[in-house]
């Protein structure tokens, strides 16, 4: 549908943050979600669907019913009937089956859109998804449009207060974020007594399940509180996507589409009266509130007390169900306000009638005035509100004070300024004349504003007006003015010092709260870095709480669950704080693990357990809790102002989902590890099932016939069977030696005995010892003449070259050339010797050049290969990298025209610097 809406007014600019709402709705290839909302079963919700199905199928929709429960309803039945029904998956469970929706063939066949019953539906143990609901977020994610249905009493949020109306828990939930991201929620409505006659009727139990459900859930003030449930919460919904459009389009409003209520918090003792008042319009409208309060140049000067007031107020608005709002002033602060009003479509503010005299309105202005002149459409409530009776003194411990004195240094420098700028000017007036001399004292004024504020700023403007006349404006030395036009002068000039001050004033004093929040964002997003660069849980830990006391002047704890022993497993300890702290009392503990147990704040100052020395709050991700943190300070009353709660809950967040970002690093480092001892196990399972029982079956069989069949036998063939004996005997032997070698490269075990050794020595040995392996193919040795001596371990050495040997005797043709390379190099970390053994074999398979070295990883070959472990290429690679060296395996290039590339194994080995000197 084309938006229609008006342009926005000059002057005002869309809302980023509802345009990114709005983005996220309007996001390319993403289904649309339509919810039909009930009230309580037997409402229509599934009719009504199939019956918006079957006229959206006459449109030209291309509808497919994923899973519908019609629980015998005739009438439903019925509808269903002319759609197509995809057919379920039959899933075990029990000793029987369980029929759930085919969510992988429904994203198969990808209809335009897809009917899902039952929203809150729990799947079957062995679902991809346990919820259907996350079975719908991946069919939206597919692009396909879902239709679906859900009863109120499933909603998260609402599960309390409907188990309190009904006196019947539901256990099968759904998220709140689920209905604020349908597109579409369509109320389906029954009065109470239509429901109740269905039920009597049998349409929607059987008749002793309906007997049963009248009397206990079905009855007409339940049914009447689940209505009017439903109905407020999808008015909430409707309301919610209002607001986003008029901020998105800015459009100014408000929209008295819905009632909601703001109300203006300030230092004044009778905020707190302000709050209660807003708070009982809000519910004689019914209505959503807002507490504001308005950050202006003024409180920069507010005292502790003062400050403390108002984080109070809006501690109370919070307790009394309201938001809680606090804006930088732009200007005046009634524009501020009505500006909030109208980007928030506020129809109702609250605002505490003006104590000031009416000399100090006429001179600074009145708040309340300016409200109701700009307000429009808005209702604006002046109420004279009450201090609260027996409200407590401010306190004056540490951290706080009493109201400060003026101070009179600020404006003896005022003065000290106009006097330097009085000497400048007399110096000058020779040159300048007098007419230009008042450029100098505005500004010597300029500087008084911008370095103490309005007050000495004014001070400085009475005091330059006076010496600019005493001294430059004739006649000289008196207050008295003869020529008209100075008069003219003087008036001007002490006008636009009076603008300037009061301009210079209101820039610091923005300057200072906006270097006051740049502080804070730079100083989240330095903890952000840092948490980015912590690797360990210890790491995360420490920051966070050497950070939270930082900025926040408190002393912190962070307790997070220990996995132990029962009964104590899941309960949480201290793990880590600043100062550091490893013990709390058990009124403490308690409250921390009521925090971690509720997630809700507990102790000192909450509602919870109030009497524990610290207060503690929830650490939580959108997967659950993962710690709790604890604040304790030296200042009586509340620990935290509105301000500092919101950036606690900054840090708490970061630090949460880095706290979150370390397990799962951990799960899936042990989940890594699982699944490769996994691999290896049915490896090693299938090297004894196949690879190592084969010799020993070749060992039993030639000797069963030695023992039976020795008689009958030759002297040929008794040598033949003890011949095949022993070769077996051998393989089994090294199939052994190589397990065992590979348990101690594993284990770290392995420690080289490096001494320098002749490599042609090496190499002899290798091939003496792989002669009977080698007996059917060709050998060619090239080894480099003056090859240096190198450090390592002749054992290891031998077993490297021999496992190389046996390898390409195994993979080469019989007949086929392998040849042996060895010389001397210079490379870019040294001099090396490298030793290339080349084979004329099919070559090494695309892309597995590095696999072949993995453990128990073997190429696939022709049945012809000799069998093998899978463990020789893998052991010698950490027996040359254990000294010093590499090796790399590649395709030879010097045979492209023949149909076997053969395969070439090098080993890089470092020279030793001795070898070297030795060598010069």
């Amino acid at each position: 549908m084309r938006d229609t809406a008006r342009p926005p007014r000059a002057g005002h600019r869309p809302s980023p943050d509802a345009l990114l709402a709005q983005a996220r709705r309007e996001t390319p290839g993403r289904g649309r979600l339509k919810i039909f909302l009930g009230a309580a079963p037997g409402v229509g919700k599934t009719y009504e669907m199939l019956t918006t199905a079957h006229a959206r199928r006459r449109e030209g929709v291309d509808v497919v019913v994923g899973v519908v429960e019609t629980h015998g309803r005739p009438e439903t039945e019925a509808l269903v009937a002319g759609l197509e029904v995809l057919a379920r998956r039959t899933v075990p469970y029990g000793g029987g089956t369980l029929d759930e929706m085919d969510l992988d063939g429904l994203l198969a066949r990808k209809p335009r859109l897809a009917l899902v019953d039952e929203l809150a539906h729990t799947n079957a143990p062995g679902s991809r998804h346990p919820k259907r609901y996350l079975d719908v977020e991946e069919l939206l994610q597919a692009g396909i449009d879902v239709h679906t249905t859900l009863n109120i009493q499933h909603v998260e949020s609402l599960n309390d207060v409907v188990a309190q109306i009904t006196r019947i828990r539901v256990r099968e939930t759904v998220p709140d974020s689920i209905l604020d991201r349908a597109d579409d929620i369509e109320v389906i409505d029954l009065s109470p007594d239509d429901l109740i006659r269905r039920l009597q009727e049998g349409k929607v139990y059987l008749p002793r399940q309906a007997e049963r459900a009248l009397k206990h859930y079905f009855s007409p003030g339940n049914l009447t509180a689940l209505r009017e449930l439903a109905l407020r919460r999808t008015a909430q919904q409707v309301d919610d996507q209002l607001v986003t459009h008029m901020r998105a389009h800015a459009i100014p409003g408000p929209w008295a589409a819905g009632e909601r209520v703001l109300v203006c918090v300030s230092e004044d003792p009778r905020s707190g009266s302000l709050v209660r008042y807003a708070k009982r319009l809000a519910d004689r409208l019914r209505a959503p509130f807002t507490a504001l309060t308005i950050e202006s140049r003024r409180s920069a000067s507010l005292s502790d007390a003062e400050r403390d007031r108002i984080a109070e107020t809006l501690r109370l608005a919070e307790r009394l169900g309201a938001e809680t709002a606090t804006l930088p002033s732009q200007g005046r602060i009634a524009d501020d306000v009505i500006g909030f009003a109208r980007e928030h479509n506020v129809t109702h503010v609250v605002v505490g009638k003006s104590a000031r005299s009416r000399w100090f309105e006429l001179l600074h202005g009145s708040v309340v005035h300016d409200l109701l002149r700009r307000s429009g459409p808005i209702s604006v409530h002046v109420v004279a509100g009450e201090e609260a009776a027996g409200a407590p003194a401010p306190h004056k411990g540490l951290g706080t004070a009493a109201p400060p004195r003026p101070s009179l240094l600020p404006y003896g420098a005022a003065l000290a300024m106009v006097a330097g700028a009085l000497g400048l000017g007399l110096v000058l007036q020779s040159s300048l004349g007098h007419e230009s001399t008042d450029l100098v004292f505005l500004t010597a004024v300029v500087a008084v504003a911008v370095r103490f504020g309005l007050g000495p700023s004014l001070a400085a403007v009475l005091a330059s007006s006076l010496a600019y006349n005493f001294f430059f404006l004739p006649p000289l030395y008196t207050f008295t003015i003869a020529d008209p036009t100075n008069v003219v002068a003087l008036f001007f000039f002490t006008l636009v010092a009076v603008a300037v001050s009061n301009l210079a004033a209101r820039v610091r004093a923005e300057a200072r709260i906006a270097g006051a929040r740049s502080r804070t964002t730079e100083a989240l997003y330095g903890f952000s870095r840092k948490l980015a660069g912590c690797g360990t849980l210890d790491d995360v830990l420490w920051a966070t709480a050497y950070q939270i006391a930082l900025m926040l002047r408190l002393r912190v704890v962070l307790l997070l669950p220990q996995d132990g022993p029962a009964p104590r497993r899941g309960a949480v300890t201290v793990m880590a704080g600043y100062p550091p702290e490893d013990f709390l009392d058990e009124a403490d503990l308690a409250a921390a693990t009521w925090t971690f147990d509720h997630g809700r704040p507990a102790g000192r100052g909450a509602d919870t357990l109030p009497g524990a020395k610290r207060l503690f709050l929830p650490l939580r991700t959108g997967r659950g809790m993962v710690g709790v943190v604890g604040l304790d300070g030296d200042k009586p009353g509340p620990l935290l102002t509105p301000d500092q709660r919101r950036l606690l809950d900054a840090l708490a967040d970061q630090a949460a989902l880095a706290i979150e970002r370390v397990h799962l690093v951990e799960d899936l480092d042990r989940a890594r590890r699982s699944a490769e001892a996994d691999r290896l196990r049915q490896a090693l399972l299938s090297s004894l099932s196949h690879d190592l029982k084969t010799p020993l079956a070749a060992v039993l069989g030639a000797a069963t016939t030695l023992r039976d069949l020795r008689d009958a036998l030759g002297p040929e063939a008794k040598g033949e069977l003890l011949a095949t004996m022993i070769d077996e005997a051998e393989r089994l032997n090294r199939f052994i030696a190589n397990l065992l070698d590979m348990t101690k490269l594993e284990s770290g075990a392995l420690a080289p005995n490096l001494a320098p050794h002749d490599l042609a020595e090496i190499v002899g040995t290798a091939l003496e010892r792989a002669g009977k392996i080698l007996s059917r193919h060709r050998v060619e040795l090239a080894l480099g003449a003056g090859l240096p001596a190198l450090r390592l371990d002749a054992v290891l050495m031998e077993q490297v070259l021999f496992n190389l040997l046996d390898n390409a005797a195994k993979y080469a043709p019989e007949g086929s050339l392998v040849r042996i390379e060895a010389w001397q190099e210079t490379r870019r970390e040294g001099d090396a010797v490298s030793l290339t053994i080349l084979d004329e074999g099919e070559g090494i398979p695309e892309g597995d050049e590095e696999r072949i070295f993995d453990t128990f990883y073997r190429v696939r070959k022709s049945d012809r290969v000799r069998a093998g472990t899978g463990l020789g290429l893998a052991i010698s690679r950490g027996f040359v990298e254990a000294m010093g060296g590499r090796i790399t395996a590649r395709n030879r290039g010097d045979r492209p025209d023949s149909a076997s590339p053969g395969a070439a194994f090098t080993l890089i080995l470092p020279v030793p610097r001795t070898a070297l000197e030795d060598a010069a």
